[in-house]
């Protein structure tokens, strides 16, 4: 079973680059400096931000659908423009590295499934995910926060 996992879109997020702090707030969104290694993961590139560099923290609609499981949550991306990362059957250092709640949807955007993957199981577990002929999409989430991580798909 092959998969693909993408960043989110950089476009959206292109209005809020270089605003001031006070038009951030105003937009719900929040200008942070990295402090610590490891704790600022950016949901376009798919990597953690190193301490020095700059990242938004705004909400954003993960699985947009018309439907109960529908689900937003903070997310932090670069302020730097740049480009979605996309990782074909492997799964990259940033979502190795964290204890992940894996959702399972099918093609009408319904929870189907779920797992816990512990910190280097997570190839392991999609695939187990995508054993089911009716999960298209798999959402990684941070299991502890619960924010979304990135989003799977079959390739």
């Amino acid at each position: 079973m092959t998969y693909r996992i993408h960043g989110v879109a950089s476009e959206p997020f292109d209005e809020l680059r270089g605003l001031d702090d006070a038009a951030l707030a105003a937009r719900n969104a929040r200008r942070m400096i990295v402090d610590k290694p490891g704790a600022f993961p950016c949901r376009v590139t798919l990597e953690d931000v190193e301490p020095g560099e700059k990242v938004l923290l705004l909400n954003h609609v993960s699985h947009e659908v018309d439907g109960p499981f529908r689900a937003s949550h903070a997310i932090f991306v670069r302020e730097a423009p740049c480009a979605p990362a996309v990782h074909r059957d492997q799964t990259p250092i940033y979502l190795e590295r964290r204890t992940l709640g894996l959702r399972g949807f099918d093609a009408e955007g319904m929870m189907r499934s779920a797992s816990l993957a512990m910190p280097g199981e997570a190839d392991t577990r999609i695939r187990a995910l995508l054993e089911d002929p009716e999960i298209v999409t798999i959402h990684a989430h941070n299991a502890a926060r619960g924010c979304f991580l990135a989003r799977i798909e079959r390739d």
